[in-house]
């Protein structure tokens, strides 16, 4: 078995990531600036090598994947596995908003607690991590000794980095994952590396915030 070598890319900006908006599974779709963000990284992995592309289905990922999978010859090809944490009855909140409305929930949220899952179908992070480290380890199979690109967001970047680095899901991040960013990992003999992380020089501004995009 070879090294696979795997390409993050979080979606491009949205108009709800501008207000701080907790997006989750609502589908909303690029802003401008997202549109041009994803034509910024299409052009950077030109001549990059993928056996496949894949890409969360809700819109703000999807649009961005196409533009992507173009520049380096595929289709991408959608899955909900990778769509954000759903975040339950915050979802179209602010984070103010949302700090006002449900401030015993919002505590749980902000400290990370493992266990606590939002009202309305909303995940707890330790679920959430469940189904993102699935997702990995399904890609890792089928795509053993190549190279693949996942077109995702906030949330599962989130998780993916603490799943590399060993990093505990309590822990405050203290990690970026801007909008539209390269970030590299490798599986290589049963263990995870970091190669780079939130590469943004493809890109002239990208915003960075809390989990929840």
């Amino acid at each position: 078995m070879g090294t696979t070598r795997i390409c993050l890319v979080r979606h491009g900006e949205t108009a709800w990531n501008t207000e701080k908006r907790l997006q989750g599974h609502l589908d909303v779709p690029l802003n401008d600036t997202g549109r041009h963000q994803a034509a910024a990284t299409a052009a950077a992995l030109v001549g990059h090598e993928f056996e496949a592309v894949y890409s969360s289905d809700l819109s703000r990922a999807r649009l961005t994947a196409e533009v992507v999978a173009r520049s380096v010859d595929h289709e991408a090809m959608c899955d909900r596995v990778w769509r954000e944490r759903h975040y339950g009855v915050f979802q179209g909140l602010t984070y103010a908003e949302a700090e006002t409305r449900f401030p015993h929930d919002f505590r749980r949220f902000v400290e990370r607690d493992i266990g606590f899952a939002f009202a309305e179908g909303g995940e707890s992070l330790y679920a959430f991590h469940a189904r993102i480290a699935d997702a990995l380890s399904g890609l890792v199979q089928r795509h053993s000794g190549h190279g693949v690109l996942v077109v995702t967001h906030g949330g599962v970047l989130d998780i993916v980095y603490r799943m590399v680095t060993g990093m505990p899901l309590q822990t405050a991040r203290d990690f970026q994952i801007p909008n539209a960013a390269l970030n590299w990992v490798e599986f290589d003999n049963g263990r995870w590396r970091l190669i780079a992380w939130a590469d943004r020089r493809h890109l002239q501004r990208s915003l960075d915030e809390l989990p929840g995009t």
